[in-house]
Order: structure tokens, then C-alpha cells, then sequence
């Protein structure tokens, strides 16, 4: 099943293929690869949460979880 396309404002899960609308903001930083103040974010849906921020828990790259404003 193809989803229905959303408008432009609409911000969609980062989860590989997910075209799903985010509703938290997974943030992190690489620090071997960027400065400490730098932070990157990731967006995921309620279903990719816990997998996205595990995948960069792991290897100690993640610093919160928000509510996607």
C-alpha cells in the first residue's frame, strides 16, 4: 500500500522506508566527527523510536529524545 502524499509541512520518520509523520526528534552527535555544541537530529514516528535511538545509544551518540515541535 502506497501512503497518501502529505503536505510539504509535514515532517516524516527517518526510520529506512517508514513514510510515516514524526512525532519526536531524536538528537544526537558523533563526537568523534563533530564539535560538542553540534547537534544532529534524526525524526521518528511512535513505531521507530525506540529503534533509532537505540542504534545510536549503542554506540553513545545519543543525547535526548523531544517531542517533535
Amino acid at each position: 500500500m502506497v501512503p497518501p502524499p502529505f503536505a510539504p509541512d509535514v515532517v516524516l520518520c527517518s526510520a529506512k522506508g517508514c513514510r510515516t509523520p514524526a512525532v519526536w526528534s531524536v538528537v544526537w552527535n558523533n563526537p568523534k566527527v563533530h564539535t560538542p555544541d553540534r547537534e544532529k537530529v534524526w525524526t521518528a514516528c511512535d513505531e521507530h523510536r525506540e529503534s533509532l535511538s537505540h542504534h545510536l545509544a549503542i554506540r553513545s551518540f545519543l543525547r535526548r529524545i523531544d517531542p517533535l515541535d
